[in-house]
C-alpha cells in the first residue's frame, strides 16, 4: 500500500510540475495577461477540470516552483545543527539550498519580474512569503541567540526573507550579471551586521 501511495504522489507531483512548466512557458511566450487556465491545461495535456484539482488559478500554477523551493529552504534550516545560532543556520541553509536545488536562473528571473508587475501574482507571492516567515520562525525558535523571547525568531525570519527579496530585486536590476547566491551573500552580510 505504501508503495502505491508513493507512486500516486509522484504522479501527482509530475502533473503539478508539468502544469507549472506549461504556465511558465506560456507566460514567457505570450505574457501573463494573456495567460488562461484553458491554455495552460491544453499545453500540459490535461482537462480544465483536472487543472482545478491541482491549482486554484493561473497564479498558483505559475508559483508552484517557488512553493516547492520554499519547502526545501525550510527543510534545509531544520536540518542544520541545533547548536548553531539562528542567523548562522539561516545563512548556511540558503547556501546549501542554492547548491542542492539550483533552480534555473531564467525561472527565478521570470517569476520575480512578473511579481513586480502584476498585482494578483504579487499578492499570491506575498501570501507564500508570509507562510514562509512563520515556518522559518518556527524552524529557528529555540536556537542559541543573543536574546530570548518569542519575537526574535519572527524578526530574524522576516529580516532574512526581506534580505532575499532585496537580493532578488537587485539581481534582476543588474540584469542577471552575477550569480544569485553572490547577490544574496552581499545583502545577507549587510543584514547580518545588525544581528551580530
Amino acid at each position: 500500500m505504501e508503495r502505491s501511495v508513493g507512486l500516486r504522489e509522484r504522479k501527482k507531483e509530475a502533473t503539478r510540475q508539468a502544469v507549472h512548466e506549461a504556465a511558465l512557458r506560456l507566460t514567457v511566450e505570450h505574457g501573463f495577461d494573456q495567460l488562461t487556465v484553458e491554455a495552460v491545461a491544453d499545453a500540459a495535456g490535461i482537462s480544465r477540470r483536472t487543472f482545478s484539482n491541482y491549482f486554484t488559478g493561473k497564479e498558483d500554477a505559475l508559483l508552484h516552483g517557488e512553493e516547492q523551493q520554499i519547502g526545501e529552504l525550510v527543510r534545509a534550516v531544520r536540518e542544520r545543527p541545533a547548536e548553531e545560532d539562528a542567523w548562522t543556520a539561516l545563512r548556511a541553509a540558503v547556501a546549501r539550498f542554492a547548491e542542492r536545488v539550483a533552480p534555473p536562473e531564467r525561472e527565478w528571473a521570470v517569476r520575480t519580474r512578473l511579481a513586480m508587475n502584476h498585482p494578483s501574482l504579487l499578492a499570491r507571492q506575498l501570501a507564500n512569503h508570509a507562510a514562509l516567515e512563520r515556518d522559518l520562525a518556527e524552524a529557528v525558535a529555540g536556537r542559541p541567540a543573543h536574546s530570548t523571547g518569542p519575537v526574535r525568531p519572527l524578526v530574524l525570519a522576516t529580516a532574512f526573507l526581506s534580505s532575499l527579496r532585496i537580493a532578488m530585486r537587485m539581481w534582476i536590476e543588474e540584469d542577471l550579471a552575477r550569480e544569485p547566491i553572490d547577490v544574496m551573500d552581499e545583502i545577507l552580510d549587510e543584514m547580518g551586521r545588525s544581528f551580530g
